[in-house]
C-alpha cells in the first residue's frame, strides 16, 4: 500500500494497518531466526510499511 493510499484511510484503519504490518515483522523475524524465511526482501518491506503508517499518524497529529 502507498503512501498515497495511506492517507484516505481512518485512523482506526491506520491503527489495522500498523497492528498488521507489526505482526508481520514480528513473523518473518521468527521465521529468520529459525532459519526458515527464504525471501529476505521482506523484512526491509515490512519496515517501510510501519514507516510509512507512523508518518500518516504524525502528518495527522501535527494537523
Amino acid at each position: 500500500m502507498q503512501l498515497k493510499e495511506m492517507r484516505r484511510l481512518s485512523d482506526e484503519e491506520l491503527a489495522a494497518e500498523m497492528k498488521s504490518a507489526k505482526e508481520e515483522l514480528f513473523n518473518l523475524r521468527f521465521q529468520l531466526a529459525t532459519r526458515q524465511l527464504k525471501n529476505y526482501r521482506g523484512l526491509p518491506a515490512a519496515r517501510r510499511r510501519i514507516a510509512r503508517v507512523l508518518t500518516v499518524m504524525g502528518e495527522r497529529s501535527k494537523a
